[in-house]
């Protein structure tokens, strides 16, 4: 999928998907290649760079926003941006570090109303990084 940045928000410097590899209506799998000069490295932590866990947890909410949104037929010029709405079960088990290869994957476990139910997964060669649980919702935009 080229034009994956047609169904989210998110832009550089505060984006943490490079690449979408497959999506269905029920899954996505994109990839994030953590760069070694990434602004958050400068102060986490200075001379041993860890990619913070929250930020790990942002590439698999992205990576969400994409597939709620291709499932809803809309754009992120569309007015409705995905917001996430509840966030549990967050396991991180390794370190994410410069060089590393994010394989994100999220999968749509229920929808209930409006409300969109998951699961999202970050692995870093064969070993998983982080698991979480989530929900969100694509709302209007407020101005």
């Amino acid at each position: 999928m080229k034009n994956f940045l047609d169904y989210m928000p998110q832009r550089e410097p505060f984006l943490f998907v490079d690449r979408v590899i497959a999506v269905t209506d029920n899954d996505i799998k994109t990839e994030k290649k953590i760069k070694a000069d990434e602004p958050f490295f400068a102060g986490h932590f200075p001379g041993r760079p860890i990619m913070p866990g929250v930020l790990i947890c942002e590439a698999v909410f992205q990576s969400s926003s994409i597939l709620m949104s291709k499932r809803a037929g809309t754009h992120s010029e569309d007015g409705r941006i995905p917001l996430i709405t509840r966030i549990s079960n967050v396991k991180l088990k390794r370190v994410v570090l410069p060089g590393d290869l994010m394989e994100v994957e999220v999968k749509l476990k229920e929808v209930v109303g409006q409300a969109v139910y998951m699961a999202g997964k970050v692995k870093v060669g064969e070993k998983i990084a982080l698991t979480v649980e989530f929900s969100a919702m694509l709302v209007t935009e407020t101005k």
